[in-house]
């Protein structure tokens, strides 16, 4: 009877470490950031992916860049990025130019113009730190160069599930 009651305790205690150990596990796979807080050096010096005009209450041009192993990936055809990929964002309001439209003799001409809050974003990917939201990191600074804070970042990936069969990445490369 001794040896019942021990065997059934053993099996107990074994399955509430096991459960623990499950639901911890799950608990830090949802914790796991999907935020990058540091600018990747060098990033002015990449190359261009594509550009990109957004209206609606962005009204922005944008610039979207990629580091080398991004750029090697858009030129294979890659469907899935590799790990260390690297895409950039960098987005300047969209303006009228007066002096150009006065030239032209029309209201035809935009430029770049003073830079949003949020004018620079990256998506970064690493399969295992970002697991949660489809392998890729996303961020987002200011002009002063601080990250933004988590909460905006949350609704980056819910838009990116979208487009999963193209590795989550809405911009296509341009050559």
């Amino acid at each position: 009877m001794k040896r019942i009651i021990f065997l059934y305790l053993a099996v107990a205690t074994l399955g509430v470490v096991a459960f623990t150990a499950c639901t911890s596990g799950h608990a830090d796979e949802e914790a796991a950031p999907s935020s990058v807080t540091k600018i990747p050096p060098g990033y002015r010096d990449w190359k261009l992916v594509s550009v990109a005009r957004e209206e609606g209450n962005l009204n922005d041009i944008r610039a979207i860049l990629g580091n080398d192993t991004a750029i090697k990936a858009y030129r294979e055809g890659t469907l899935r990025f590799p790990e260390g990929t690297i895409i950039a964002r960098i987005a300047w309001s969209y303006v009228a130019s007066e002096e150009n439209n006065k030239i032209f003799g029309r209201f035809q001409s935009f430029v770049p113009g003073p830079a949003p809050d949020w004018y620079l974003q990256f998506m970064v990917k690493d399969s295992k730190k970002y697991a949660a939201t489809g392998g890729w990191g996303f961020a987002q600074f200011n002009k002063d160069g601080k990250p933004a804070d988590e909460a905006p970042l949350k609704t980056c990936f819910p838009c990116h599930e979208a487009i999963k069969a193209r590795d989550f990445v809405f911009t296509r490369y341009t050559p």
